[in-house]
Order: C-alpha cells, then structure tokens, then sequence
C-alpha cells in the first residue's frame, strides 16, 4: 500500500494520553500558531482535571481513544512506557498506514512499535519536560515507512516546544541519560547554587531568583555565541580571582566527572528498562 501524505494544511492531530507531556506539546502547537485547537483532540476518560486542561485552550476532549484515532491523521503516544504496548494493541484495527503514528514513551523501541502497530510509518520523538515552557531539547528517529515529509510535519509540531533534532535510534539511551533526564539535574544545580547563595548570606528568594537567572543566561551564552563552553569560562576567570576560586573547589569535588557519570548511569537504566 502507498503511503499517502498527509495533508499538511489540513490534518488532526490527536493523543493517546492525557498527561502533562501531552498537554505541554498541545499548548506549544496552538500558541506557536501550527495548528488552531479545532484540530487537536485527546481523551480524557474519567479523569475530569486533564479533560478541563485541554479544554481550557480549546482542545476537543473525546468520549474513547477509538475515537481519538478515527478523528486524527497524525496520532501521538503519551502513555507510560509501561502501557504504550496495551494502548498500540488496544487500538491496532485503526492504526491504518494511513495515519502517521509518533511515540514519546522512553525505552520504547521502534521495532516494537512498528511490530504492535503492524506497520512501520512510526516515528520516535524522546523530548523532556521543558516543553512545558516551550524549551524542549527533543531528538526523533523515523520508522521504515516513514517519509521525509512525515519527519518535517513532526519537526515542524515539535519544535513549537523547542528545539528538535533527527539521530539514529541507538543513540536514544545516551539521549535519555543526557537530555531526557538532564533537566533533573540542572534542578539539583539550581538548588545547590541557591543554598550556597543562602549560606553566604543572602536571604532564600534572592538566592533562588538569582541562581534560576545564571543558570538560564549561562545556558543562553552558551546557545547564542557560538563559544565553546570552555572559552565562556574562560571568559569569566580571572588570574586569582573569585571565579577561580570557585572553580578550583568544583575541580576538586569532582563535579564534571560526577555530571558524566550521572549522564552514564542514566543512559545504562534506561538501556536496562528497554
């Protein structure tokens, strides 16, 4: 059977699933202006909070996923990975090639998507949760059956929330070690800054304040210039000053082998987990 495009200009867009992850990609499309909330729907079953979520900026909540899917062209997985086979299996009789299938749910292999499915037009996309606030650092890996503009529609949805990169699939568990869990630990940094900022004196919401914004402009910097992270720091380190001083105690805390050694623990559990 020919893989029919999808039309651009027209398609639904519908999840399976209803969670934060799903809600933060359906706001990003409506507010970046891809798609007006006429065309998104989602099923909320019992549970009243999410299906008030969506609604809340215009998305169509429908009474089952079966009619999530036969509503959609393009239908994205937001379950746990540990019901991502269920809700596949569950639904397979209308998952057509048709229809361009897209899965969130880590550890969940390609294979065995397409294998669940019955069909390869299947496209893996591993974001993170700051798609909430429209930073995501999303990686996809497109199925056999997928086509290039397949890849582009998804792009183009996904980097509402972000920004989105295509890679192999056997890189994803070094992306789930680095960007999918990452962000937990830029948190723990953040906190720590803080509480350093408390125990040389400064009051708690100032210390906070001030280490969410170096965090969020050292990551700018970083992103905007074009500079090697080493010559930013470089940048900010003068001979025998305060800079230095603190980077001395990093250096010898460990603090750049224990981030990689956290991004390593993190790429082998989600390895074990698939």
């Amino acid at each position: 059977m020919e893989i029919a495009p999808i039309p651009t200009d027209a398609y639904k867009l519908g999840f399976i699933g209803a969670g934060k992850m799903a809600e933060s990609i359906a706001r990003g499309v409506v507010l970046s202006g891809v798609l007006p909330p006429s065309r998104i729907r989602t099923a909320a079953h019992s549970n009243q909070l999410r299906a008030n979520a969506f609604e809340s900026f215009g998305v169509q909540v429908l009474p089952r996923n079966e009619d999530v899917v036969e509503d959609s062209d393009v239908i994205i997985f937001s379950v746990k990975p540990q019901v991502v086979k269920d809700a596949v299996l569950q639904l397979k009789a209308l998952l057509s090639k048709k229809k361009l299938l897209v899965s969130v749910a880590a550890g969940v292999k390609l294979k065995d998507l397409q294998e669940w499915a019955g069909h390869s037009r299947f496209i893996r996309v591993m974001p993170n949760t700051p798609a909430a606030v429209g930073e995501a650092a999303s990686v996809m890996s497109l199925g056999g059956a997928a086509t290039e503009e397949d890849g582009n529609l998804i792009a183009k949805l996904f980097g509402s929330v972000g920004k989105i990169w295509k890679a192999d699939e056997k890189f994803f568990d070094a992306i789930t070690g680095l960007s999918g869990s990452g962000p937990a630990y830029i948190y723990l940094a953040i906190e720590a800054l803080a509480d350093g900022g408390v125990a040389a004196g400064l009051p708690r919401d100032l210390a906070l304040s001030l280490a969410s914004q170096t965090v969020l402009g050292a990551a700018s910097m970083s992103t905007n210039t074009g500079k090697h992270p080493g010559q930013l720091k470089d940048d900010v380190t003068s001979p025998g000053g305060t800079t230095i001083a603190g980077i001395h105690e990093l250096e010898k805390g460990g603090f750049r082998g224990t981030l990689m050694n956290a991004v390593v623990a993190a790429s082998k559990r989600s390895r074990d987990l698939s």
